[in-house]
């Protein structure tokens, strides 16, 4: 079955929720601070979440695959960052790569997941969610996105994330997160929160991994979210800002 569901809000301060089928989708995003000058670019953080679950209690069909765009007034800055690859984190744990890569890290968050084995009751999987600066593709940043999920067996949730800077249009950014299987197949992810931001110093310079500036009043980011199946699942949040 395909279906396609897209969902607006007008403002970041409630959840956006959309449901299609069995699927139930709550998501929402923003930044700090709100106060940003009108033409500079000032530093922000970014923090979003979004949870899935099943109408009928039981466990939701599997993401696949998540594209979010950013608003054109932000700017992502990685000059100067040190960079991360998965293969110096894939097999390690959330605190193991932490340490490994601490320069490279740009945000922070959790996923949780439900996994359903073939005769066996459903069982709750979390793990510590890290984002680091990646190796750049083709000219374009990237962001290493690692977990590992212990339950019901030990599997490592490594991957590359290309971030397309865009030409034209309301967005700046495309970032493309094509999610492994979890417990080969058998699970689906339920929750991601992030809040994503980095400070550092470099060339004397005090430098921010994302920044903005507020010329339109408000901010748009978009998210698409393919399951297995064929659902879609699309829709934006809004969030204002003030010029200063």
């Amino acid at each position: 079955m395909f279906a396609v569901a897209c969902l607006l809000i007008a403002s970041g301060a409630s959840a956006a929720v959309v449901k299609v089928g069995d699927l139930v989708l709550r998501a929402n995003g923003g930044f700090e601070p709100q106060a940003l000058p009108h033409k500079a670019y000032a530093p922000i953080e970014f923090q979003g979440y979004f949870d899935v679950a099943s109408r009928s209690g039981g466990i939701p069909a599997a993401l696949q695959e998540t594209v979010l765009e950013f608003d054109r007034q932000g700017r992502l800055t990685t000059r100067g960052l040190p960079t991360c690859s998965v293969g110096q984190i894939g097999e390690a744990t959330p605190q193991e790569a932490r340490k490994t890569c601490n320069g490279s890290i740009v945000g922070t968050g959790h996923i949780a997941a439900t996994v359903a084995l073939p005769g066996h009751p459903p069982v709750a999987a979390t793990s510590p969610l890290t984002l680091f600066n990646g190796v750049p593709q083709n000219g374009n940043p990237t962001i290493v996105v690692q977990a590992l999920m212990t339950v019901p067996a030990t599997q490592s949730l490594a991957v590359v994330v290309p971030i397309e800077r865009l030409s034209g249009g309301p967005f700046g950014y495309r970032a493309t997160i094509d999610l492994p299987p979890i417990a080969g197949g058998y699970g689906a992810l339920t929750h991601v929160d992030v809040k994503i931001g980095r400070r550092y110093n470099f060339g004397g310079r005090r430098l921010s991994y994302i920044s903005a500036r507020c010329g339109s009043g408000v901010f748009q980011t978009h998210g698409s979210f393919i399951f297995a199946g064929g659902t879609t699942i699309s829709g934006s949040v809004f969030e204002p800002c003030t010029a200063r």
